[in-house]
């Protein structure tokens, strides 16, 4: 009995650390942030759902690299988990690391078939390629107007939030 009651109590003080984290990495204060996952890594430097969010700080806070070597960890030491494979997704595409961003998206997909954002994700992946691979059409082939109208029109697709 005594141990339930601490297991308990150490929930809701884990649930805490979360939520306190959450609230600074919403309110945009990311050194505290930064700090108060900092310290719950000292006591659990395996916790997955933690160094998610240090991930989440360290863009945040604009270490694009350190973010991705979070996330690239993470992935490796849990491929079963999809978000660290997304996430990791969404900074190689902002990096125009297209291919290892689809091959992102193929791990959290193939950790979880259903996971809507990494679907919408490789959609949106997709749609930039296209619009990519138009783009490079019309420079070889200018005077094709047909080009110009998917180029524009998966464009505007992807502008449409």
């Amino acid at each position: 009995m005594a141990f339930c009651t601490l297991w308990t109590c150490s929930l809701g003080v884990r649930a805490d650390v979360y939520t306190d984290v959450n609230a600074l990495v919403q309110s945009g204060q990311w050194a505290q942030a930064q700090a108060l996952a900092e310290a719950r890594l000292k006591t659990a430097p395996t916790d997955p759902q933690m160094r998610l969010l240090q991930s989440h700080i360290q863009t945040g806070l604009g270490q694009t690299q350190a973010a991705m070597d979070t996330l690239r960890a993470l992935t490796q030491s849990y491929p079963e988990l999809p978000e660290p494979h997304n996430n990791l997704a969404a900074l190689l595409v902002r990096e125009n690391r297209h291919n290892e961003a689809l091959a992102a998206l193929q791990a959290a997909l193939k950790a979880r078939p259903d996971y809507a954002l990494a679907l919408e994700n490789l959609g949106d992946l997709h749609l930039a390629l296209a619009a990519q691979a138009f783009a490079r059409a019309r420079v070889v082939t200018p005077t094709q107007a047909r080009l110009q109208t998917k180029q524009l029109a998966t464009e505007q697709v992807m502008r449409t939030p």
